[in-house]
Parts: structure tokens; C-alpha cells; sequence
């Protein structure tokens, strides 16, 4: 479920149609975490205590962003915002930011369009139709994207009061519920900056944003013999079986254990580099130590590097062996925040040598939802080339599990 901070600054009614809807299952995809406004005495604010959501008054930019921050929301709605924020607001927040205006735009928008004042233009030019419009924020007051919009007929008694409380109740409540969630729906946490058609095998640990220690692993192949593969739990651990006899391949480099748990650590890699790092650290060894004693996949003309990992109570490192050298990355936990390594930056040709992962491990965002995290990472792989994934989220010291094979057992 995605985070959702609302920005307010008056009644609230519409943060009121948000929480209702959240109540009746209209907005299913989200939840209000944060009431923010920058108005003290904004009635939104006892909306927001009434049903139990953290709230706070921030009326600056920076204030605001601060809030942001400390919450990190998947995505920003203004019900009810009396300011217009600037580009560097909007690029700062890095989510997508939505808003919902009383009229049908592009009519009787922009600025100094707010409020009472939008109906009573209406009602001065003469107009039979009016409604209200949600749409994505940028920097032109009212000029982002239309998401949804409803009208309702101008009546020849109306005032500028009534037609307020009319296009509320009849256009606004009903649209900006549903037009959340949709936004919501669409809104998937991207694992690879752009189309990624062929990772090879990655490994991501880090943590979710309540604290839990968070790790996944997958495999992708091209050829029938690479894709005959499954995972398997074992215990605690992780295993690979064919699904298939094949002799063509090297069973070190096929059949491996990807996770071992050793006491308060555990281990993941591409290989049966995880057998040595387990060895070595039973015995007093440690991660870098046991890895500085192998080399890259003997698989030319690819020499596939090997990828490995392992979390500890205080923190997780990540390494790559490649023909280029070894390199070791170290990291401190940081709720909602993970790395990304996997063994090739793309596909190539057929023939063609396939590129090792270049640079320091990625960063990517980690939600709190597992299956929302995972089912999406399963996507991201993409349909043509995934083998098998397996999603692994900790609460405490117990954990749940998501396992996915493109193949039956």
C-alpha cells in the first residue's frame, strides 16, 4: 500500500472525502500517513486527529519538504492548498503530486483562481456547465495533466455558495477518491532506472521503511538450458534445482545455493561462492576474506562476474568479482532504501560478449508492501528472460517469503 501525504489549508472537506473513502474501500491502494498544512487553525487539522493520522504545521516550502522527508510519501495530494508550490518544491518532493480545482479546467484556473472566487466567475460569465477537474501539479498554477473530471449543469437560482457546495459535493467528492487510487494503482516502486532486458542474476538487500531487513534475489536466462532452473526453500535457505538433465553446463555455475543463514547473517550470491563465504565465516573468517580467495565464473567469452552479499544486525555489503578486479561495497541500514547488483548491464547481440555490471551497487526504494514489492520486481524482469525470484522481508528476527518460478517443478 502506498504512503500518501495530503497538503491542506482550510476545512478539509475533501481530506474528509479521502479518509472516508479509505474507510469504504474506495481508496484501497493508498493510506493517508500525514496531514500537513500550512494554516494552524485549519479545521483539516482536527480531521486529521479525529481519525487518528499524524498531522503538522508547516508553512514554509523548506518546512514542508522537511515533513516530506521524514515520511517519505509515495505520492503528495492537495486537498484544499492555498499556495502554489514552485518548481524546486515539486522537483525536491521527487513523487507525483496531485490536486483537485473546482472547475472544469482549462476554464477558470490559474492563479488567483481559488476558492469562492472560481464560482462566482462562473456564475458572472454566463456558463451552463461547471465541475471539477483532479490533475498532476507542475509548475504552472493548474497546468499539469488532467486524471479525471466530472460536471454537473449551472442552475439559473445558483450563488456563488451553492454551487460551491454543490460541485463538492457531486464533483469533487466523488472524482478525487477515485482519481487517488488510480494515481495510486499506477504508481509501482521501479527497481532499474529504465527497461532492463537482460540483468542476468541480482541481488538486492537493504531495508524496508518500518525498520525490517529486507533482501531479494533472481535469476534470468536466455538459453532453454539457463531457463530450467527453479528455486527451492530449504529451511532458511535458498536452493536451485534443474528442472531438466542437462550435461552442457557446469553444475557449479547452475546448481548452487543462492542463501545460506549462519547465525544473525545472511549470505547471498550468484554462486557456489556461498559455500565459501558459509566455510570461512564458521570458522572465523570473514566475507571479504573468503571472497579475495575466488575469481569470476570460468564461462568465456562472458566471464560472468560473481555477485555476492550478506546482511549483518548492523549492516549489509555487497561485492562483484570480475576480470576487471574485486570490489567490496559497505553500507549502513537506511529505512525504505536498498542496493542493486546483478552480473550484466545488458543483452547484446546473440554472439555477442555480454557486459559486466559497471559502478557502485544501485540504489532503489524498498515500500513496506512485500507482494506490491516483489510482484513488481517480477514484471520489471520481464516476461522473455526471467528464470526465478524470491523476495525475503524480516520483522524482527522472523521473516515472510515470495517465491516466483517462470517453470513447474
Amino acid at each position: 500500500m502506498l504512503k500518501i501525504a495530503v497538503l491542506v489549508s482550510g476545512g478539509g472537506t475533501n481530506l474528509q472525502a479521502l479518509i472516508d473513502a479509505q474507510r469504504n474501500g474506495i481508496l484501497s491502494s493508498g493510506k493517508i500517513i500525514q496531514v500537513i498544512s500550512n494554516n494552524e487553525n485549519a479545521y483539516a487539522l482536527m480531521r486529521a486527529t479525529n481519525s487518528g493520522i499524524p498531522s503538522a504545521v508547516a508553512k514554509t516550502e523548506a518546512e514542508i519538504i522537511s515533513v516530506i522527508e521524514g515520511v517519505r510519501p509515495d505520492i503528495i495530494v492537495l486537498a484544499g492548498f492555498m499556495k502554489i508550490l514552485t518548481k524546486e518544491f515539486i522537483d525536491r518532493a521527487g513523487v507525483p503530486i496531485i490536486n483537485i480545482h473546482p472547475s472544469l479546467i482549462p476554464s477558470f484556473c490559474g492563479k488567483g483562481y481559488y476558492g469562492l472566487k472560481v464560482h462566482e466567475a462562473v456564475l458572472k460569465s454566463g456558463v451552463k456547465v461547471t465541475g471539477a477537474t483532479v490533475h498532476y501539479v507542475n509548475e504552472i498554477p493548474d497546468g499539469g495533466e488532467i486524471i479525471a473530471q466530472k460536471s454537473l449543469d449551472v442552475l439559473p437560482n445558483d450563488t456563488p455558495e451553492t454551487l460551491q457546495r454543490r460541485v463538492m459535493e457531486n464533483c469533487e467528492w466523488v472524482i478525487f477518491p477515485r482519481a487517488v487510487e488510480s494515481v495510486c494503482r499506477k504508481i509501482e516502486p521501479k527497481i532499474f532506472p529504465k527497461p532492463q532486458k537482460y540483468a542476468g542474476r541480482g541481488i538486492i538487500t537493504g531495508m524496508n521503511p518500518s525498520g525490517g531487513k529486507v533482501l531479494a534475489y533472481f535469476i534470468m536466462g536466455r538459453s532453454v538450458s539457463s531457463k530450467a532452473r527453479i528455486f527451492e526453500r530449504s529451511g532458511n535457505d535458498l536452493i536451485i534445482k534443474l528442472t531438466r538433465d542437462d550435461k552442457n553446463f557446469d553444475p557449479s555455475l547452475i546448481l548452487y545455493s543462492p542463501l545460506r543463514v549462519l547465525g544473525e547473517n545472511i549470505i547471498i550470491t550468484n554462486g557456489d561462492q556461498t559455500d565459501t563465504i558459509f566455510d570461512a565465516m564458521k570458522t572465523g573468517g570473514t566475507f571479504e576474506g573468503a571472497l579475495r580467495t575466488r575469481e569470476y565464473e570460468p564461462d568465456a567469452p562472458h566471464y560472468t562476474p560473481r555477485i555476492s552479499a550478506i546482511m549483518t544486525p548492523s549492516g549489509h555489503k555487497q561485492s562483484i568479482l570480475k576480470r576487471a578486479g574485486k570490489y567490496f561495497y559497505e553500507y549502513d541500514y537506511t529505512p525504505g532504501k536498498g542496493r542493486l547488483i546483478h552480473t550484466y548491464n545488458h543483452d547484446v547481440m546473440a554472439g555477442g560478449v555480454l557486459p559486466s555490471f559497471e559502478g557502485e551497487p544501485r540504489e532503489v526504494n524498498i515500500p513496506d508492501d512485500m507482494n506490491r514489492f516483489a510482484e513488481s520486481l517480477w514484471r520489471e524482469l520481464g516476461e522473455d528472460y526471467r528464470v526465478a525470484l524470491y523476495v525475503r522481508y524480516y520483522d524482527g528476527d522472523t521473516y515472510t517469503d515470495k517465491l516466483y518460478n517462470t517453470q513447474e517443478a
